[in-house]
């Protein structure tokens, strides 16, 4: 089997989206996807047509095609097997098959084709392993990210510093009757760049005080510095618009936390020289009818010293899992000790720990089939009435001993058919009229809250109600790994730490 190229087109055969497995020219391929229409014979039952050169499969979706050109001596069974694994990618990361939702996103189409295609011969996966190939973690990335948060963090507080600095020398040439230093200006510009440097620092500083101080006194007179919430009623106007048109507009803090949950949510912890953080990402997927597909759970153990008087210690791990997870530790880690005592120290005893850096010195992964391990069971039952669907949906929380913080279920909706009539809720919910879904909102389902159920209707179909999608955090993690007690190598004599644990979720489908 060749295959030349594989493509989304429209019936009359613009391409949406072409990825092309051998050496191609554009015009070369939008002249084959051009004249592909004009090929087909109506009226007949086959999914391909030959011209000279090449061979089309095709395969109609709803308004598009899926096209694979392939050479004519290609195994014509391959080809259809192919194209239904194809035809399958598409509906795993676009929600309607048309033609904009397609543009949007070409990219991870064009990622997922190459998984199933390389030089033009078929690749032995199916759907499951395309999934994770392209949602692959990578460990290097994540220490990357965390040495860029680090020497981000540095350079806030160097900047705090250095304003601190400025804004003492300023009052201390105002208490000497002294003009204030002209910092970044030159000329007679410098005492204007000087007041707008002073004004600038005392707004870096006064963001870190928690308490409200007086504001000091300003010269009278026009000032030419940056102001403020200036255009503080300009936004208000234009968000109660977007009210108007059936937008729910978050505020700030509440947009932080979407897009950082793992910080905001989290209370303030207080640091100490050695600390550590427990994180949890969730993958899941079950379907409509019940079974789980596929569970995969990944975990691992950041540690961050701060004073280089703790870097020589050891780490006393608990583990309680009972559901059969692998763990790893870093290479530099000695793993004869863990395996024994689980303890993690170093290799060699006489090294330390870096300081100021976050390292991973354990992970572990869980992956299953097994329904019982399932966190939060989903069930949704949408039941065709005489005025479109019925929709029962409800949760049960099977970990008795986790507490999830702030989830949202969200339930796609059919597009041009209005808010649903909410029937019976436990909790609240949100309607987005743009994005066609509904957010069924939770903040705490837990041991003494671990059911509940909501009934809406809405006209539709059953399929429409597809894929549920959940979203969560928790303080507590899902494999009983913790960190009991760290001690130092040399005297064994208890050292003072601290915990960060989160429980997050990377994907969590019902299809």
């Amino acid at each position: 089997m060749v295959l030349l190229a594989a493509a989304v087109c429209t019936k009359a055969g613009k391409a949406i989206v072409s990825r092309q497995f051998v050496e191609m020219t554009r015009t070369r391929i939008e002249g084959l996807l051009a004249a592909f229409p004009k090929l087909m014979n109506t009226g007949k039952q086959h999914t391909f047509v030959e011209t000279e050169s090449v061979r089309y499969v095709y395969q109609p979706m709803e308004k598009l095609y899926m096209v694979l050109i392939t050479t004519k001596n290609s195994n014509i069974l391959e080809d259809l097997e192919t194209l239904r694994l194809f035809s399958r990618v598409i509906p795993e990361y676009c929600r309607a098959l048309e033609e904009n939702e397609i543009s949007e996103h070409c990219f991870d189409l064009i990622f997922a084709f190459d998984e199933i295609v390389a030089l033009g011969y078929r690749e032995n996966v199916n759907l499951a392993q395309i999934r994770t190939f392209t949602e692959m973690d990578s460990h290097e990335e994540k220490v990357f990210r965390a040495v860029r948060e680090t020497q981000e963090r540095e350079a806030k507080a160097e900047m705090r510093r250095k304003a601190k600095e400025l804004q003492q020398a300023r009052r201390d040439a105002e208490r000497q009757g002294k003009k204030a230093p002209g910092f970044g200006g030159f000329g007679s510009s410098a005492v204007s760049g000087g007041s707008t440097a002073a004004m600038i620092t005392e707004t870096i500083i006064e963001t870190d005080k928690p308490k409200v101080a007086p504001a000091p006194a300003r010269p009278s007179g026009p000032s030419k510095a940056l102001k403020l919430g200036a255009k503080g009623k300009e936004v208000d106007n234009f968000v109660d618009k977007l009210k108007s048109e059936g937008e729910t507009i978050m505020s700030s803090n509440m947009g932080k936390r979407a897009s950082e949950a793992t910080k905001v949510h989290a209370p303030p912890i207080n640091m100490e020289s050695v600390h550590m953080k427990i994180e949890e990402k969730i993958t899941l997927t079950c379907g409509r009818d019940g079974g789980l597909q596929n569970m995969e759970l990944h975990g691992m153990i950041m540690l961050r010293i701060s004073d280089d008087k703790f870097g020589r210690i050891r780490l006393h791990v608990e583990n309680e899992d009972k559901k059969g997870v692998q763990l790893q530790t870093h290479p530099n880690v000695d793993k004869k000790l863990f395996t024994a005592e689980s303890l993690i120290g170093l290799k060699n005893p006489e090294k330390s720990f870096p300081v100021n850096s976050d390292v991973g010195v354990l992970k572990w992964r869980l992956q299953t089939t097994e329904e019982s391990f399932i966190p939060l069971t989903i069930n949704c039952w949408p039941s065709e009435s005489g005025n479109g669907c019925d929709v029962n949906i409800e949760y049960e929380l099977q970990e008795d001993n986790l507490e999830l913080n702030d989830v949202v279920i969200t339930i796609p909706l059919p597009s041009g058919v209005g808010a649903p009539v909410i029937g019976e809720i436990d909790g609240e919910y949100r309607h987005d009229s743009r994005r066609n879904t509904l957010e069924w909102c939770l903040p705490v389902i837990d041991a003494k809250n671990k059911s509940g159920s909501l009934e809406f209707s809405i006209p539709g179909q059953p399929n429409d109600f597809f894929p549920v999608q959940v979203s969560f955090i928790s303080k507590k993690n899902y494999c009983n790994i913790q960190v009991t007690k760290v001690t130092q190598v040399d005297g064994n004599s208890p050292v003072r730490f601290s915990t960060e644990t989160t429980f997050l979720v990377d994907k969590y489908e019902i299809l």
